[in-house]
């Protein structure tokens, strides 16, 4: 028996540590690199970083990089040479679509054609999960290991974390309790612990439903903005407070709470995304500046509750196909997509029209 940590308990502690601004190490045979999200990266760490010598990158994704107009030779992901004299707010203004169109010359930005694209990509995709920019400074080194031990940082192996990061940590309940709501007196709110020590998701269950009959369902992404400030920039709390209310009319139901803010993104960079738009970009244009997809949401989580909850069959309230094709592909039958199509105000119809324009949703 041993106290290390796993594989997936590693990455949860490089998660918590890029999020403080402290770089993490990723072994690769014969070698490997310390890596730091540029968002936190402060600049003594960064000098120290310098001062170990190498050539120091950023990685970018392709999405970002078509934006500054700079190659990407790795398929999705764009490696960048940093200047000798870059500073720290040098990165962190190609990393962050801010100051965009007030200061759009940035480079000229050259590419890596050389180097270890996978290490590249690990490290962004460390920096996405733990909600930062997707942009993160990679230091090649000869010995990971012995680099991590130096600094007493985290070590992860490459070739152990790619499978942990493609799948989905199984959910794991947590309690459950009654909870009386406006929309349904009978009420039970569950809470759901992923195992790599994500964000906690609910499963809110209206009535009881029969677990051998398809029940009416609803995959719910929070968003603090619509549903508990009520904004009126997108059409969710509306979505959310008409799914619980059907629910009730019914008498059974179970809406799916995921902490999947801003398409999964994170509330900062959905903040973020609101300033683009601000500037006139849409919603999909705003996210694919910062450098991210479409939609970074991962659905696999809400069939892995649903099972874990005992059901087979779902009536899907939603207005997305992609969410119906998702959840079967994940073995849950989908019966019946039920449309949720409320919530348009002046503010949002631009938003909506985007949604269906580009996201294939039916409204």
């Amino acid at each position: 028996m041993s106290l290390a940590p796993t594989t997936v308990e590693r990455l949860a502690r490089a998660r918590a540590d890029l999020r403080m601004g402290v770089p993490v190490a990723l072994a690769v045979p014969g070698g490997g690199a310390l890596v730091a999200a540029v968002e936190t990266l402060g600049a003594a760490r960064l000098a120290d970083l310098r001062a170990r010598g190498g050539a120091l990158t950023l990685a970018i994704t392709a999405k970002r990089a078509a934006t500054l107009k700079a190659r990407a030779y790795d398929g999705d992901i764009a490696q960048l040479v940093v200047p000798a004299e870059a500073t720290r707010d040098w990165l962190v203004a190609v990393a962050d679509p801010a100051d965009d169109l007030r200061v759009p010359m940035k480079g000229p930005l050259q590419s890596r054609r050389e180097g270890d694209g996978a290490v590249a990509r690990a490290a962004v995709g460390l920096a996405k999960a733990a909600r930062l920019l997707p942009a993160a400074l990679v230091l090649p080194v000869a010995d990971a290991a012995a680099a991590a031990a130096a600094d007493d940082l985290t070590l992860l192996d490459l070739a152990a974390v790619a499978p942990a990061v493609a799948g989905v940590a199984p959910p794991r309940a947590v309690i459950a309790a009654r909870v009386p709501m406006a929309a349904a007196a009978a009420g039970r709110l569950h809470v759901f612990r992923p195992e790599d020590g994500g964000e906690e998701h609910y499963a809110v269950e209206v009535g009881a439903p029969a677990r051998d009959a398809p029940v009416l369902a609803r995959l719910h992404s929070a968003c603090f903005t619509g549903d508990v400030l009520g904004s009126l920039k997108c059409d969710c709390g509306a979505q959310l407070r008409t799914a619980l209310a059907r629910m009730g009319e019914e008498g059974a139901g179970v809406l799916l709470y995921l902490n999947q803010e801003g398409r999964g993104i994170g509330l900062a960079n959905k903040l973020r995304a609101y300033a683009l738009q601000d500037q006139g970009f849409d919603t999909v244009e705003a996210n694919h500046r910062l450098g991210f997809e479409d939609d970074e949401r991962d659905f696999r989580i809400g069939a892995a509750i649903l099972r874990a909850m005992g059901f087979s069959a779902v009536r899907l309230m939603t207005n997305n196909p992609a969410k119906v094709a998702m959840m079967e592909r994940c073995g849950l039958q989908v019966v019946e997509r039920v449309p949720l199509a409320v919530g348009r105000t002046a503010e949002n119809a631009g938003y909506l029209a985007t949604k269906a324009a580009k996201s294939g949703h039916i409204l």
